[in-house]
Formats: structure tokens, C-alpha cells, sequence
């Protein structure tokens, strides 16, 4: 009887262990996914830019420092990658961030500068790249957002009771969310003197 009792036993842990392992699976298959989208987000930015750049070149006496440094910007950012191994790396993703943050940066300029010559501001063309940008920087925001619901799911699920117990010792590990920027709390000032 006390054979077949922990028989059982072991067989109920096996099944738990069992289940528990394929939730973690499907749990960071999820989170993969959801950095996957972040970085197809990013790279429609990154896609459209060049676009943009030569729109902006058409208007002729445009500011070529401005579009230098975003040029230079979206260079930068698409040379920092981060796969989803990189995920559990606090690091490898502020890198990210830091890259994606100034691309964004230089592209503000870049459409604050623009103000001023109103003649590009009128060209088709440079409104259809403009609602692109904006468009996409929505689907970054939305995107950057599911990332994070999925990596919160994640990280609840290897540290909640019985997933705990196996997590370590099937390679799980917390996942890293996507943070705001430094200062990201303040509201920026605009100046249009400039």
C-alpha cells in the first residue's frame, strides 16, 4: 500500500512538473514574440527614415546637420540588437533603449526644424511620411506595451508557487521590461524660437 501511495505521489509530481514546465514554455514563447514585435515596430522607423531624409533634401536649403544627425541617429540604432536571449540582460537592453531614444530625439528635431520651411511642410509627400512616423511610433508605444504585459506574466509565473520549484532548474529567468527613459516623467519644453 505505502508503494502504491508513493507511486502516485511521484506520478501527481510528475504531471505538476510536467504542466508547470509547458506553461513556462508557452510563457516565454510569449514574451519572444512580443520583443519581436517591439523590434519589427522600430524597424518600420527605422524603414521609413531614409524616405523621410530624401523628402526633406528635395526642399533644397534644409538644415544638412539635422538630417546628418538623424542619418547617424537611425545608423546607431539599427546596430544595436538585442535577441531574446539578450532579454534577461538589464545591460544589453538600455542599450537598446539608449540607441532607439536618440533616433527618436533626432527625428523631434528634425520635424520641429521643419516648422520653419513651410513650403516642405506643404509637400504630400512629407505629410504621408510624417502620419507614417507618427503612426508608427504609436505601434512602438503599443508594442513596447504588450512586450511588457508579456514579460510581467512571465516573471509572475517563475516566481509563483509550484513553477518556482523548477524554473532554475529548467533555465527560466526573469526577463527584463522595457523601462522609460531618464527624465521620461517631465514634461519637455518646446521652444520655437529656434
Amino acid at each position: 500500500m505505502a508503494i502504491a501511495v508513493l507511486v502516485l505521489l511521484v506520478g501527481f509530481a510528475g504531471c505538476a512538473g510536467c504542466g508547470t514546465y509547458n506553461s513556462l514554455v508557452s510563457d516565454e514563447e510569449r514574451v519572444d514574440e512580443s520583443w519581436a514585435n517591439v523590434e519589427t515596430a522600430y524597424q518600420r522607423r527605422a524603414d521609413l527614415i531614409p524616405n523621410l531624409v530624401r523628402t526633406v533634401q528635395a526642399a533644397g536649403d534644409f538644415e544638412q546637420e539635422t538630417l546628418q544627425a538623424v542619418t547617424e541617429a537611425r545608423a546607431r540604432a539599427t546596430s544595436v540588437n538585442v535577441s531574446a536571449d539578450d532579454l534577461s540582460d538589464p545591460a544589453a537592453l538600455e542599450r537598446f533603449r539608449a540607441a532607439q531614444g536618440q533616433l527618436s530625439g533626432a527625428l523631434g528635431r528634425l520635424l520641429v526644424v521643419s516648422e520653419n520651411y513651410p513650403q516642405l511642410r506643404a509637400t504630400e509627400a512629407f505629410r504621408d511620411l510624417q502620419a507614417q512616423l507618427e503612426g508608427t511610433e504609436n505601434r512602438i508605444n503599443v508594442a513596447r506595451t504588450r512586450y511588457n504585459e508579456a514579460v510581467r506574466g512571465y516573471n509572475t509565473a517563475i516566481r509563483s508557487f509550484p513553477a518556482v520549484m523548477f524554473a532554475g532548474m529548467f533555465g527560466h529567468s526573469r526577463r527584463t521590461p522595457f523601462e522609460a527613459e531618464a527624465g521620461a516623467e517631465q514634461a519637455p519644453t518646446v521652444d520655437f524660437g529656434s
